[in-house]
């Protein structure tokens, strides 16, 4: 599908090519006296109005460049944007933090109101080194470099140059020998840009352990769990692996049975682990997943339906996949318009449907928080809750599924598909986010090194049933094409944490839909100042990654995957 890209999503309140004048405007933030509690509030409502104009057109120019990484003028506004820009706010916004933390009526800010900005503003100014500023431009240019190699990714299929999603596609197939074929085609192509991409993990390790190093840390595992203000340890994140390999992991090896039986196979190979039994893909057009997911949303809710019809209507959705986009899928806020963007790059699949509905979470939770409270902060976009309403979103929208699969077997197979995707969330976000522990907590680590150990760890958790002689290489150097690893470290476990909430969502859902689904909105729609245990509670679910939360979220699925005869 062509789109029209020049259609314009984003409000440009501010020039960000006239640094001086960004900068003045920052500047003049500084220089406003604060002499009361209601001057600072007053203040705080004046930064952000500043700020969110300054973050809509950086969000803005960041879309366009993942949208098309190949045009020059689109690629010199973003690294304009990263380059001087970035830099400018780094220096800046460690000023604004200390003018407020330094205030006498900052601590006489409302506690429920202002209690998680206070925290996270105190964290940011124990964090901040100038020296840092040069370091993080530097990761910056690294992750564009990234999206660009990616971006211009293709493969020769059948003597057809093909954009990689659609290689990835083909994993779908029913045909095992088009799998193993697609499998071989891809690792074949992550081999030619291999050596690129270690370099940039290489570079960025480094970066990073130095950035570390300059906050007064260890190492930037560490520095991380502060930037990301986690309301859990590191020893908690040992302990939800440790768990998940004593309760998920089993129950994944009887499930893999149960899966290859179906599949008609002896051995389970990595092409098989991501097979589908579902006769075709379920679109052709993208026109078509547009109309099958508006159809699916409206019947679940119709706050949901009306919320992507505007968004289609608006021009705020980009999918389908086209050489020089940007790889992935992600949903974004635009803070002053009051919108959300969802993009993405896939071929049809079922995996790129499911993709669409996770990214709907988000767009109804952005939607839902700007009607309540007005655009979130940075400080209140915690993981852990934004994948609650993206996975929940799936769960919800489980019995729906006949809506591209209308045939009985097929509806069953895509249903047990989803939960099969539920089963993978509880350990494929883990094993990355272990994964990171290990390169961060042992920066001078080799190449060859991490490849090893991505192996171990895959073999320890997704790829446990899977016969794996033979692909060592090829697995070990999967990990490339992941960008979580690259653009947002450490984003990974709150994929696993919040799986865990929206399996007891989905458990609500079937004891009674309407009042699961009013749940749903209530706590998308919930004050983000408040504990993320809060907010999940309010969406009537717990905030609980212990032993025997696990173990019963994962009998639930099992028992779900095999009611489904």
């Amino acid at each position: 599908m062509t789109q029209d890209l020049s259609q314009n999503y984003y409000k440009e309140l501010i020039d960000l090519q006239d640094v001086a004048a960004v900068e003045a405007q920052i500047q003049s933030l500084l220089d406003v006296p604060i002499e009361s509690v209601s001057d600072l509030e007053d203040w705080l409502k004046e930064e952000k109005i500043v700020m969110d104009k300054i973050t809509e057109a950086m969000t803005g120019h960041q879309v366009d460049f993942y949208r098309n990484t190949e045009d020059p003028d689109i690629k010199s506004t973003y690294l304009h944007d990263q380059q001087m820009i970035q830099p400018l706010l780094m220096k800046y916004k460690a000023k604004l933090n200390e003018k407020c933390c330094e205030s006498p009526y900052f601590n006489q800010l409302d506690e429920k109101r202002y209690g998680l900005m206070r925290r996270v503003r105190e964290s940011k100014v124990k964090l901040f080194r100038e020296e840092n500023i040069p370091l993080m431009v530097k990761e910056e240019e690294l992750s564009t470099k990234y999206s660009e190699i990616m971006g211009g990714l293709t493969v020769t299929w059948e003597g057809e140059e093909k954009p990689f999603p659609f290689i990835q596609s083909l994993l779908d197939h029913l045909d095992r020998d088009v799998r193993e074929k697609a499998y071989y085609a891809m690792m074949s192509a992550y081999k030619q840009i291999k050596s690129d991409i270690d370099a940039i993990m290489d570079e960025l390790v480094q970066l990073r352990h130095q950035i570390a190093l300059n906050a007064g840390f260890d190492n930037y595992r560490d520095y991380m769990f502060v930037a990301k203000n986690r309301e859990y340890s590191v020893q908690d994140c040992y302990d939800f692996h440790e768990n998940v390999e004593k309760h998920i992991i089993p129950a994944w090896n009887r499930l893999a049975e149960v899966f290859k039986s179906k599949l008609g196979v002896d051995t389970y190979r990595p092409w098989d682990n991501t097979a589908k039994l579902m006769k075709n893909p379920p679109y052709s057009e993208v026109s078509t997943l547009m109309d099958g997911v508006s159809d699916m949303l409206t019947n679940t809710d119709a706050y949901f339906g009306d919320r992507f019809d505007y968004m289609r209507e608006h021009g705020l959705l980009d999918l389908g996949d086209r050489k020089g986009k940007s790889p992935g899928g992600f949903c974004t806020s635009l803070p002053v318009s009051g919108e959300t963007f969802v993009f993405a790059n896939f071929s049809p699949s079922f995996f790129s449907l499911i993709a669409l509905i996770h990214e709907m979470g988000h767009a109804v939770n952005g939607y839902l928080e700007f009607s309540e409270h007005g655009p979130m902060e940075d400080y209140q976009q915690r993981m852990e809750v934004a994948e609650l309403y993206s996975h929940g979103m799936e769960l919800l929208l489980l019995d729906k599924l006949d809506r591209f699969y209308p045939e009985t077997e097929d509806f069953k197979s895509a249903q047990r598909e989803e939960l099969r995707r539920a089963f993978t969330m509880l350990f494929g976000p883990l094993s990355g986010d272990l994964f990171q522990h290990w390169m961060y907590t042992n920066p001078n680590h080799t190449a060859k090194e991490r490849d090893e150990k991505f192996y171990e760890i895959s073999k320890r958790f997704g790829l446990n049933p899977v016969e794996t002689s033979g692909l060592e290489e090829e697995i070990g150097m999967s990990w490339a094409g992941t960008l979580h690893y690259f653009q947002v470290p450490f984003y990974n476990i709150e994929y696993s944490i919040s799986m865990l909430g929206a399996l007891q969502l989905l458990e609500n859902y079937r004891e009674n839909p309407d009042q699961a689904i009013e749940s749903f909105k209530k706590g998308a729609s919930a004050d983000y100042n408040q504990s993320i245990a809060a907010i999940y509670e309010e969406t009537g679910v717990s905030f609980d990654f212990s032993e025997p939360a696990v173990k019963r979220m994962g009998e639930f699925l099992e028992k779900v995957i095999q009611d489904i005869h």
